[in-house]
């Protein structure tokens, strides 16, 4: 018979050649539309990420404190609850440093007063004692003891490219 017999060996290995050149385009392609730390997006300065810290670190502070004190120590509970809070404060201005964002917080005492003023029950027939800020600090007194209700804060947030300043105060749920 006149056929002429193919060497499959050789026909496979030209098509696989061919196959990878169709591929060499593709791979430069991904190679020049893949990741680069360079484009990535400005750092956010919301000021969200602090507050959700600062939130966590007051009620972490008011159930370490919860029941420990009586309303004669409330000064004493106040320093307790910062000495909490501090810690917190110190590792949140530290946390983001090496990507160009600085948190700065401050205790505001004068947030605290005003939403003491508007959210603590007072008058005839209240069930609980008085409420007191104390450096930032809002507590009342209940069946003689101090519980926390609240903590004000000024928290700015500075990045390469922008800066938020916020008053916020921290409420302890469940007053």
């Amino acid at each position: 018979m006149g056929l002429v017999r193919l060497n499959r060996g050789q026909l496979v290995l030209v098509a696989a050649a061919v196959v990878a050149v169709g591929l060499v385009p593709v791979l430069l392609a991904y190679l020049q539309l893949g990741y680069h730390p360079d484009t990535a997006p400005e750092p956010d300065v919301s000021g969200e990420t602090a507050v959700a810290y600062l939130d966590r670190s007051v009620h972490d502070a008011a159930a370490e404190t919860a029941g420990d004190y009586e309303w004669r120590q409330r000064e004493a509970m106040v320093d307790a609850v910062r000495g909490e809070i501090d810690d917190d404060v110190d590792s949140l201005e530290r946390s983001r440093l090496d990507s160009g964002v600085a948190y700065v917080v401050e205790y505001n005492g004068t947030a605290a007063e005003r939403w003491l003023d508007d959210d603590c029950v007072d008058g005839d027939g209240r069930r609980f004692g008085d409420c007191v800020v104390d450096d930032g600090v809002a507590v009342q007194e209940r069946a003689d003891e101090t519980v926390l209700l609240a903590v004000g804060f000024d928290v700015r947030v500075v990045g390469p490219d922008g800066e938020t300043e916020l008053t916020v105060v921290i409420v302890v749920g469940g007053q």
